[in-house]
């Protein structure tokens, strides 16, 4: 496990990574509420002062006031206001929804159904990236390795005298995927269907769509103004996303390694079963903003 010497003293990496992580993602919830916040109020409000008059001259409406109305719906929608609401719904920018937003900035997944309206709150969003997302590789790089470390200690679990080491790995393998299949695809679209409403299809969809950090931004957890969320919920999916993402790059590159090993054996140097499962699984820190690099496994 990594360390840091400071004055003699060894510190963990590890727990250094993650106090940071959490300390800079509190840090950017902190203030892109206090920054986004109030603009959002006052155009929250503005909305439905412009939504009453309409509704009160309808009976005279004309083609100027329609389109009138219809720049103001489009206006209010790009500063995160939802039409269908009002002004007692909770805020896009509460701590927790704000604790989400930096997630979604530092992991570089951007749904687009919210963005800085401000010009403080887009300069800072712009410094917060800069720093945050050479974070956030460090930070799933680290996870990754740790990934690793406990699948080599699930390899070494299920040893067994006399069991090839092939058949020890592919084992180990196959349980490791298991579990993060079942703890990061399978059930959370279960709880996600429950609270959203959404089928089981479109909360799975929802599930890969964000850990592949593709984040088309058509479904967003904690976004529909009928519906009364606990508190922490937008949060609690801010950590589910990290601890998901650095499984789901692990997991890709894990397959691109095995294609790459296919291809070679196919092509260049055919061996043994065992070399073709003997792999250096390599997370990148390209795409995916997952950036882990897992050490070797299988050596």
């Amino acid at each position: 496990m990594s360390h840091l010497v400071v004055r003699g003293r060894r510190i963990n990496w590890t727990l250094v990574l993650v106090l940071g992580y959490l300390f800079y993602l509190l840090l950017g919830a902190m203030v892109f509420q206090l920054l986004e916040k109030q603009a959002e109020a006052q155009s929250r409000d503005q909305f439905q002062l412009e939504k009453l008059k309409f509704l009160q001259n309808y009976t005279c409406l004309d083609k100027q006031a329609l389109e009138q109305f219809v720049q103001v719906i489009l206006e209010a929608w790009e500063k995160g206001v939802n039409p269908e609401g009002n002004s007692t719904n909770p805020s896009n920018w509460d701590f927790s929804n704000s604790f989400f937003f930096a997630g979604t900035v530092v992991t570089t997944i951007g749904y687009g159904n919210l963005a800085p309206s401000t010009v403080a709150g887009q300069v800072f969003c712009v410094f917060y990236a800069l720093f945050g997302v050479p974070l956030n590789l460090a930070f799933l790089n680290q996870l990754g390795k740790g990934l690793n470390a406990h699948l080599l200690t699930l390899e070494r679990w299920v040893h067994k005298p006399g069991r090839a080491r092939v058949q020890l790995q592919t084992l180990a393998l196959a349980l490791f995927l298991t579990a993060g299949t079942l703890l990061f695809l399978v059930f959370p679209p279960m709880i996600f269907s429950y609270v959203e409403g959404w089928s089981y299809g479109e909360g799975f969809y929802f599930t890969f769509i964000t850990l592949s950090t593709i984040g088309f931004g058509d479904y967003v957890v904690g976004t529909d103004p009928n519906k009364h969320y606990i508190s922490m919920y937008r949060s609690l999916a801010a950590i589910w996303i990290v601890f998901g993402l650095a499984w789901l790059a692990l997991v890709f590159n894990l397959g691109a390694d095995l294609m790459e090993k296919f291809l070679q054996l196919k092509w260049h140097k055919p061996g043994t079963a065992e070399e073709w499962v003997q792999f250096e699984p390599q997370v990148s820190s390209e795409g995916m903003g997952a950036g882990a690099q897992p050490t070797s496994w299988g050596k």
